[in-house]
């Protein structure tokens, strides 16, 4: 039953972002309009400079939700613990190479996943910001 009801909190939070991205979406229309006033090159210009603006910062959020969705696997393939002594890798991974086998399954730390991943895409937005101003004259 829980997970019928963490599905329905999901559709409607999912109801609520695309109801706020509906009204953001008519606001940003309408202050793209009045700042290009009636030059439909300059209304097109200025969404797809606003788009172009907002597709790395999109592609980084799923990056880190990919990244935190491959650690969550790694734990439930390994566990937390530095040496695991259960895991549920295959016994056929790496079967000819032993020592192999515990250096890749000691290495593939779903914590060092996370703090190795996470930490290079918080440092690409810090050293590539994007600047993006609409200056509106009234």
């Amino acid at each position: 039953m829980g997970l019928f009801f963490v599905r329905f909190l999901a559709l409607v939070a999912a109801f609520m972002v695309w109801a706020i991205s509906v009204v953001l979406s008519a606001s940003i229309s309408t202050t793209v309009q009045a700042v290009a006033g009636d030059s439909e090159r300059e209304v097109t210009a200025l969404g797809f400079t606003l788009m172009a603006a907002l597709v790395p910062l999109v592609v980084a959020v799923l990056w880190l939700a990919f990244v935190a969705r491959c650690a969550w696997f790694l734990r439930r393939l390994r566990g937390w613990r530095q040496v695991p002594t259960l895991s549920r890798v295959p016994k056929s991974f790496l079967r000819g190479r032993p020592r192999l086998r515990r250096v890749v399954i000691g290495l593939a730390h779903p914590g060092l996943m996370l703090v190795a991943c996470m930490g290079t895409s918080v440092l690409a937005f810090l050293l590539g910001p994007v600047e993006l101003t609409i200056e509106a004259m009234f």
